[in-house]
């Protein structure tokens, strides 16, 4: 085995926003040295990891220098260039989660083309080039647009009603999709490494904002039948096998009115379904990460508490110098711990942090994460 801890060994990675933050508590945890390379000289990650780049994660020549600098490079966003990528893997340098499966999943026609061609069970889907491709197919309404590229936290997505809809959509190639009646929003996160080895964290469920279509909370476990989370477990494993990919990947699930479970989508890295893990799980998404893409044996996926994650974005009205209200209220609160990403500005549904709450007893905790999104507000001076 190499040696990665307290050493000359340099981890790259692509991405330095609040997930590359939550990364950068392991890494020095483990005293592994990293480089960051994101555009914004402030972002979160800016000021604690070892070596700071700035630059476009989608300009070929920068990515490709940057990997250079690095014995491995892994991500913290999909949204990267893959040219350069391909190229570096070429050349030698490991890189995971690989090329090959970021260039499928960053599209969204190529990721819903790869679960039909594995007998993945997801929802029917087309593809178009743009919007008048769009319009001149024979619709049937309602269905659920998505960009097939660049699309996050409910960007790029629409459910669409009406032909007059089409027109406030973004004219890019795009994929629409049946839009299946569910009952539940679920997720299973899977580690898998270069060894081959590879585990499955608990289901979790996932309330959504109806106007912003981002989680609101994330609750662990699921409250599902055993049945239904064995069926969704195995079907995130069959989604990481097809792809082989090493490191982490989220699979987005929806439990159907008849009990069927369909991949919605899926995101090669750390997720939002998983920040719960760093307080309730044995071993968090985080820690799991860093052990995965550098073949270590992975850790204990079971969780040691029920653990519930709430959002925290910036309250509508408010654009600026951020403020949160009401911290010293939710502090006093059992078994909640505040997680503030280090963004200086605030807008409104941005992502400025997110609280977890712990307890043995999930509907206790499902209360208390509800007063929590009640009383703290993220607002500006």
């Amino acid at each position: 085995m190499k040696n990665y801890f307290s050493s000359n060994f340099k981890l790259g990675v692509l991405g330095g926003g609040q997930l590359g933050k939550m990364l950068l508590t392991e890494t020095h945890k483990f005293d592994i040295y990293t480089c960051i390379l994101d555009g914004a000289n402030d972002a979160p990650c800016s000021e604690i990891c070892n070596e700071f780049h700035q630059g476009s994660l989608m300009d070929f020549e920068t990515v490709y220098n940057f990997g250079k600098k690095v014995d491995l490079l892994t991500i913290e966003i999909e949204h990267v260039n893959i040219e350069a990528l391909l190229k570096l893997e070429q050349e030698g340098l490991e890189i995971y989660p690989q090329p090959s499966v970021l260039q499928i999943i960053q599209h969204k026609g190529k990721q819903k083309d790869f679960f039909v061609e594995n007998n993945i069970p997801t929802s029917p889907h087309k593809r178009y080039s743009n919007l008048e491709d769009l319009k001149k197919s024979e619709l049937k309404f309602p269905f659920v647009w998505k960009s097939a590229q660049f699309g996050y936290d409910g960007t790029g997505v629409k459910i669409v009603r009406t032909l007059n809809d089409i027109d406030s959509l973004t004219n890019t190639s795009c994929i629409i999709e049946e839009l299946i009646p569910f009952k539940n929003e679920l997720a299973v996160i899977v580690a898998r490494n270069k060894s081959g080895e590879i585990k499955t964290y608990p289901v979790v469920e996932m309330e959504f904002h109806p106007e912003a279509n981002q989680v609101e909370y994330v609750i662990c476990p699921a409250r599902i039948s055993d049945d239904i989370a064995l069926k969704a477990r195995d079907i995130a494993l069959k989604v990481a096998e097809s792809f082989e990919h090493i490191g982490l990947l989220a699979v987005e699930l929806f439990q159907t009115n008849e009990d069927e479970i369909l991949v919605n989508e899926v995101a090669p890295r750390t997720h939002n379904s998983g920040h719960y893990s760093i307080e309730a799980s044995y071993t968090s998404q985080f820690e799991q990460h860093v052990r995965s893409i550098l073949d270590l044996p992975l850790g204990k996926t079971d969780s040691k508490v029920a653990g519930i994650m709430v959002n925290l974005v910036g309250e509508e009205g408010y654009s600026g110098n951020v403020v949160y209200k009401n911290m010293e209220a939710i502090l006093k609160m059992e078994g909640v711990t505040p997680h503030i990403y280090g963004k200086k500005q605030t807008r409104p549904f941005r992502k400025m942090g997110h609280v977890t709450v712990v307890n043995h007893n999930i509907a206790e905790a499902r209360k208390i994460a509800e007063e929590v999104k009640n009383t703290i507000k993220v607002i500006s001076k």
